[in-house]
């Protein structure tokens, strides 16, 4: 098998993970060294290293009682990165269904999540997760 299947199958296990609310295999994906960004200017964009990950994912899937799903659209790898189109689907503990379009792109070394940059719909999580507030701008 190769290094591209293999990071694939890495990427969809993480899937499965984000979908289980499986905070410990979702931290232990990460390289020791490793970060997520997300994008655009809301209250959880930034970039984040792993212990950061590891102290907020909890709180993360405490906001959806029920479980968040993730589904791949589509996937394409080369060489150590893979890119994603994912969409989700679950409710926030306001009531609201939290739907969102992504797409992410992984970056694996080694068997670990080196980097990872979610790019998503900001209004979505402005509205649902944030329930309406914004930073001042300019301070993402």
């Amino acid at each position: 098998m190769s290094t591209i299947d293999d990071n694939k199958r890495f990427v969809r296990q993480f899937f499965d993970a984000m979908s289980q609310g499986d905070v410990a295999k979702l931290v232990g994906a990460y390289a020791e060294d490793g970060s997520v960004q997300t994008m655009g200017n809301t209250l959880i964009s930034g970039t984040f290293n792993r212990d950061e990950i590891a102290a907020a994912a909890d709180g993360i899937f405490d906001v959806f009682p029920n479980g968040i799903e993730f589904t791949i659209k589509d996937m394409v790898a080369e060489g150590n990165k893979v890119a994603v189109e994912a969409s989700s689907s679950g409710e926030h503990v306001s009531g609201q269904t939290y739907a969102n379009q992504y797409h992410f792109l992984f970056e694996i070394i080694d068997g670990k999540l080196k980097s990872l940059k979610e790019y998503l719909d900001t209004e979505v999580v402005t509205d649902v997760l944030c329930g309406g507030q914004r930073p001042p701008f300019g301070d993402a």
